[in-house]
């Protein structure tokens, strides 16, 4: 089969076009013929760090169809149409098949296509958790989505929304009209204000990716309010890991988000999508000869949304 390998020393991006072994799934495991894979900023700083898969293959978002089935499988049988986020069981997605564990997928309904479902599962699972689980939104709170133009804050804004919250996006000058589109009360350019130092209070924060002091988005929540931080650099992460329940003083709570892979959560998105209540947003798609530059361009901060890699020029919608 074609798969995208990491080797350092043959092509100035890593990623190189190489024909290997087709997998074997285990007793817990389907073989899954992946039709499109989405790449997240996890790919390329995973690279960045030097933190490589196994299989020397990345790829954590997938959707595809069930070519065979382990001997324990019970969830799935050949033919069906899946998705679901396998960083869990070491990436793997940028191939023509690769064998996960049932555990982490889920079916995708006829009416989503591959290309929206492989969209999904990690930028909708951190954007779902961030909100719901650490930040425990309710209807008619303020909420303030720092950093809303890349794929976490596209479903943040839109679940934000869903869940009934007066929601506040900010983004870059390029994102404007994407995020106003989405659904967002109030967007901010962060090159003409400062949304954090308006005089504007939030009863919920999720800073995606962001890089300011925590001491700044504290000063921002109401008396109760919550700071989520979803990833960032690594100075911001390690400072809420260390301080974070330090600065948790009064009513106001700082907490940093470690998504988890969920095929519940997994369900109750594709639900949305495929009832309209959210849709994935992709900006560009690339095929899979050409993942070095989609993921280029990714690094880069380009992209308006989601960025896809498949082979499947037609764009079939089942």
């Amino acid at each position: 089969m074609k798969a995208i390998v990491y080797d350092k020393s043959s092509s100035p991006d890593a990623l190189v076009l190489r024909e290997v072994e087709k997998p074997s799934p285990l007793n817990n495991e389907v073989l899954v013929n992946i039709v499109a894979t989405s790449i997240n900023a996890a790919d390329y700083r995973s690279m960045r760090m030097g933190i490589i898969p196994k299989r020397k293959i990345f790829g954590a978002d997938i959707a595809g169809i069930v070519e065979a089935a382990g001997k324990n499988v019970q969830k799935f049988k050949p033919g069906d149409a899946v998705f679901g986020d396998i960083a869990g069981s070491g990436f793997g997605g940028l191939a023509e098949y690769v064998a996960v564990p049932e555990t982490l997928l889920a079916l995708k309904p006829l009416e989503v296509s591959f290309e929206n479902a492989a969209a999904v599962p990690m930028a909708s699972l951190t954007a779902l958790q961030g909100l719901r689980d650490l930040g425990q939104i309710r209807p008619e709170q303020s909420v303030l989505i720092y950093g809303a133009g890349g794929g976490v804050g596209n479903f943040a804004i839109q679940l934000a929304n869903y869940f009934g919250a007066e929601v506040t996006a900010v983004c870059s000058p390029g994102n404007i009209e994407l995020v106003g589109s989405l659904g967002a009360d109030r967007v901010i350019d962060y090159t003409r204000e400062d949304a954090l130092k308006s005089g504007s209070r939030y009863d919920l924060i999720l800073a995606v990716n962001g890089d300011r002091p925590l001491s700044v988005y504290k000063r921002a929540l109401t008396p109760n309010g919550v700071l989520v931080v979803v990833g960032g650099g690594l100075s911001q992460v390690i400072k809420t890991l260390l301080f974070g329940k330090l600065m948790s003083t009064g009513g106001k709570k700082l907490r940093i988000l470690r998504a988890k892979p969920s095929t519940k959560d997994l369900e109750f998105i594709i639900g949305l999508v495929e009832k309209g209540k959210i849709k994935p947003i992709i900006d560009r798609q690339f095929r899979l000869q050409d993942t070095a530059e989609a993921m280029r361009y990714l690094s880069q901060g380009h992209a308006h949304g989601k960025v896809i890699i498949s082979d499947n020029s037609l764009n079939l919608s089942k």
